[in-house]
């Protein structure tokens, strides 16, 4: 199986800023409505109103239309509310989303440099597997003894070394297609190749999902042949007839044409192809896996109890009828959450281009180093702006003023702590382009984590400041609005 992450890996940074001029620029214009009062915070997941970028000298830039410098007003982006003031109580704090990372198995290499975990279920699994396969052989080689649990120890660890081979055939193309893979990991009921990128076309969607299917037929015909030499009724028999009817099984199944199946994948990509919309393509196989989940949960213990799957009705009774009924209800939920997120990831990536740089920025003034906090905070509530940036005497810009750090300053101290004491220092990571939106904005946040980013126009002015903590409150309120 295949499955898109939502999150993209970091690219390179772009080119560096040219060094700000030393007069007055202009930013986001201010907000719409008076300099916010203490406590005016945004709610959770609006966009936070934009604000001026501010001049290198110590006194706040002007946007055009400012006829009042005491008290600015501006268009506030989507009817957002203000934020609270420089200096109180922010109403959150957080990082830009974060793709997860790969934990929660055990690491066993990496081929084409993608990290192939295995996780705690799978060892439970292959357990199970022992035991019904090791029931199956006692049947068929009862003078093994106790010796066909090794055997079927041995069958367990060649399937699922099959399953890994369809997922690497998974991961192949996507890297022939420069899609970056986060890592694979086998886990309960088969492997899943973590691609974080969609595809470009619908013709490369359907063959990233095609080839895992494609490999897993090619595997039983692999074993089909090598059963050919191999007399009937002995290990190695036994073995490559498992191996060649698992692998067929599994292309079968993947084939289903339902998300999060690869045959949902492929699926997806025929009706984008056909409408020219890959949301209409997810939406359609998200509720084919869903039609699909029910059709498991129900027909799977119907087929077991008809004989259709090689058992006769009268023995598929007592604990054989609960593992059947347990087996689909496993299956059908995990089909059934698989299409429910590919939804959601769906419209995550449809939303993500609001998530414009230039839109969550805050406007800010510049001090210099030695600047008192107090005086500096008393500039910018005047100007109407929530973030500081300390600049040299021409002008370009060192350090932001961390907001937490600010907040932590009991009031009757910040006369007396200088700005400087309460930034951090800028490095290349931290100035991102204004210009930056959706999966680009987000990975650029990645590459370097902090709670402040200096923005700056492509000519290297600075633009403002954006807090990890709005672009998170805007990324839930994508994730949150429908399609």
């Amino acid at each position: 199986m295949v499955e898109s992450g939502g999150n993209g890996q970091p690219r390179p940074d772009s080119e560096q800023p040219a060094k700000p001029p030393t007069t007055p620029t202009e930013g986001p214009p201010p907000p719409d409505t008076d300099t916010p009062a203490p406590g005016d915070a945004p709610a959770p997941g609006e966009t936070p109103a934009r604000h001026d970028a501010s001049a290198p000298a110590e006194t706040p830039a002007r946007a055009h239309g400012d006829h009042h410098p005491e008290r600015p007003h501006a268009h506030t982006p989507g009817g957002a509310a203000p934020g609270p003031a420089l200096g109180q109580a922010p109403a959150g704090k957080g990082r830009p989303p974060k793709a997860p990372e790969p934990r929660g198995g055990l690491l066993m290499g990496r081929p084409f440099g993608v990290p192939v975990y295995v996780a705690p279920s799978w060892f439970l699994v292959a357990a199970l597997i022992t035991w019904v396969f090791g029931g199956q052989l006692d049947r068929v080689l009862p003078e093994l003894g106790a010796a066909r649990y090794l055997v079927s120890l041995f069958f367990a660890v060649a399937f699922y070394a099959s399953v890994l081979i369809h997922e690497l055939a998974h991961t192949v193309a996507a890297l022939r297609f420069k899609l970056p893979v986060r890592r694979i990991q086998l886990q309960f009921f088969g492997g899943v190749s973590e691609i974080e990128k969609e595809a470009e076309t619908p013709g490369r969607e359907f063959w990233l999902a095609f080839v895992g299917p494609l490999l897993s037929l090619a595997l039983a015909g692999v074993f089909y042949l090598a059963m050919q030499p191999v007399e009937p009724g002995t290990v190695p028999g036994v073995l490559l007839a498992g191996l060649m009817i698992s692998n067929l099984i599994v292309a079968a199944f993947n084939l289903l044409p339902g998300l999060p199946l690869d045959g949902g994948r492929m699926l997806r990509a025929v009706v984008w192809k056909i409408t020219g919309k890959p949301m209409t393509g997810t939406v359609a196989a998200a509720w084919v896996g869903r039609a699909l989940a029910v059709s498991v949960l129900i027909g799977l213990p119907l087929l077991t109890q008809s004989g259709a799957l090689g058992d006769a009705a009268e023995d598929s009774v007592g604990m054989d009828t609960v593992m059947d009924a347990l087996l689909a209800a496993i299956l059908a939920a995990i089909i059934w959450t698989g299409a429910g997120n590919s939804l959601r990831m769906a419209r995550l990536r449809e939303h993500l281009p609001e998530l414009r740089a230039r839109n969550l920025t805050r406007r800010a003034v510049p001090v210099e180093s030695a600047t008192p906090l107090s005086e500096a905070l008393r500039r910018a509530n005047d100007a109407g702006a929530r973030a500081l940036v300390v600049v040299d005497a021409d002008g370009e810009p060192l350090s932001l003023v961390r907001e937490a750090a600010i907040v932590g300053v009991p009031e009757h101290r910040r006369p007396w702590v200088a700005v400087s004491g309460l930034a951090q220092d800028l490095t290349d990571g931290m100035r991102v382009s204004a210009e930056l939106a959706g999966e680009d904005l987000l990975d650029a946040l990645r590459a370097t984590p902090a709670t402040e980013y200096l923005v700056v126009e492509e000519t290297g002015a600075i633009y403002g400041v954006l807090s990890a903590a709005d672009v998170e409150r805007a990324f839930v309120k994508a994730m949150a609005r429908p399609s």
